[in-house]
């Protein structure tokens, strides 16, 4: 059996504790949530997911594994990686308008689907933990290592795609609240930009041998 159902168990309890871990990508649907309703929310959710099949596709071809051993490869992939959080981070603290509910402010759906897909694409920790976490629940006796690797990333993007848009829509209720209240709003952007700040410097220290 490919997927015994004690191991297939064991991952969906280990996957449901990291994908309910704060990071950017939940920060960032529920961030979209509070400012542009369920629909937003779930368009980052979708792009975040996503973004978790082409890590878990990378690791399955090799590539990360390549980009890993490769200095120079990882460094280019971890310093895009980094510019990129850390502009959004920076962004929010400058304008705080991450979470905005005026209408101006407001991102379109495309573009929010896009930045909720790049902020994880764009991430090389996602990749690496992908390649490390991943196959500790595969083995070659049961078949195609390859496509054990594909469905459990499947599952991974699934269940991160599902859980970010519950997290963003329950957010989305309590924008009419924060619209009263532009003082909590503006600690909310404050948090973002710091969390999304904080994981592009954690990325500019991870080592390309972990």
């Amino acid at each position: 059996m490919m997927f015994p159902t004690e191991v297939l168990l064991a991952y969906l309890f280990a996957v449901l504790l990291v994908v309910v871990a704060p990071g950017p990508d939940n920060i960032l649907a529920i961030s979209r949530g509070l400012s542009q309703g369920r629909a937003a929310a779930v368009l980052s959710s979708i792009g975040a997911g996503l973004g978790i099949m082409v890590h878990t596709t990378a690791a399955a071809l090799g590539l990360t594994l390549v980009i890993q051993a490769s200095p120079a490869a990882f460094w280019a992939v971890k310093l895009i990686g980094a510019a990129y959080l850390l502009w959004l981070g920076i962004k929010a603290l400058a304008s705080r308008n991450l979470i905005s509910f005026t209408p101006a402010a407001r991102q379109s759906l495309p573009r929010v689907f896009a930045t909720g897909l790049l902020s994880n694409v764009l991430n090389p920790k996602p990749g690496l933990f992908v390649l490390a976490f991943i196959p500790q629940f595969v083995s070659a006796s049961r078949g195609s290592v390859t496509l054990q690797m594909l469905v459990y990333g499947a599952i991974f993007a699934v269940l991160t795609a599902i859980i970010f848009s519950v997290l963003g829509s329950y957010a989305a209720r309590l924008s009419g609240w924060l619209e009263r209240r532009p003082k909590a709003t503006s600690w909310l952007n404050f948090g973002a930009g710091a969390t999304f700040i904080a994981s592009g410097v954690s990325i500019l220290v991870l080592g390309n041998r972990r």
